[in-house]
């Protein structure tokens, strides 16, 4: 399995890097189940963008291994900061069929290792400023993939999609229709979760993808699910608003 060592404050050292993200895998690889059949014809050249990053990031953590293996410090570091950079590029997803797992997963079985993914996750996401909330992000987004790439089963998986939600909608990412579909995940894969996953969803539906149908749907799914007083006057309202054309 490919590994990410995603890289992490420039006052940790060379090594600390090494051992905080060991054997965690690229995010752009393909996650759960089998692929859909393409409906345009951009999806070979999207593959090839993503093994292309793989390819890349690849390079770079070897040679990186390379440099530390011989003692040479110096250029381990500039291997090391070429790859932040390389994390820090907002990568889009193009074909969410390659990204988001199928909606049919259970999340079902408590995994230990899967719950330690999703602790470690939590300690990055929201985490700094600057250029230290930004890798911290890009972190948390490493490590939720992770979760779902490895551990499929785990019933935390229905609460790392929310978080990917969440991060994807986010000022660093800002990608809404993927953001919307991992929220659908969350519900999708525990209809009882407790995140207000069906109403994230229909708002970026509602409000930043202009897809009112689903919106309503989702509304809809809000009222008939939920029991939070503030989503269900929230959701019921924007229905009142969208029936009289607003």
């Amino acid at each position: 399995m490919p590994t990410v060592r995603f890289l992490c404050a420039a006052s940790l050292s060379v090594v600390t890097v090494a051992a905080v993200f060991a054997q965690v895998p690229d995010p752009a690889a393909p996650v759960g189940g089998p692929r859909p059949a393409a409906s345009a014809n951009d999806i070979e050249l999207v593959e090839r963008v993503l093994a292309g990053r793989r390819e890349y990031q690849r390079s770079l953590e070897q040679l990186r291994a390379h440099y530390l293996a011989i003692g040479d410090v110096e250029r381990a570091r500039w291997a090391e900061d070429e790859l932040r950079q390389f994390h820090r590029i907002n990568k889009h997803a193009y074909r969410l069929e390659l990204d988001v797992p199928p909606p049919t997963l259970q999340a079902a079985q408590n995994i230990p290792e899967a719950n330690e993914l999703y602790r470690r996750a939590l300690t990055y996401k929201d985490k700094g400023w600057g250029n230290d909330y930004l890798d911290n992000q890009r972190r948390a987004e490493i490590v939720l993939q992770q979760l779902l790439t490895s551990y499929p089963q785990s019933d935390k998986i229905a609460a790392a999609a929310y978080q990917l939600g969440d991060l994807y909608e986010g000022k660093v990412y800002k990608q809404y229709r993927r953001a919307a579909q991992y929220f659908e995940r969350c519900f999708q894969w525990n209809p009882n979760t407790q995140f207000d996953a069906r109403l994230r969803a229909a708002r970026i539906y509602d409000r930043q993808l202009m897809e009112r149908g689903r919106a309503v749907e989702l509304y809809r799914e809000v009222s008939s699910h939920e029991t939070d007083p503030k989503q269900l006057q929230e959701a019921r309202k924007r229905l009142v608003e969208m029936s009289a054309g607003r």
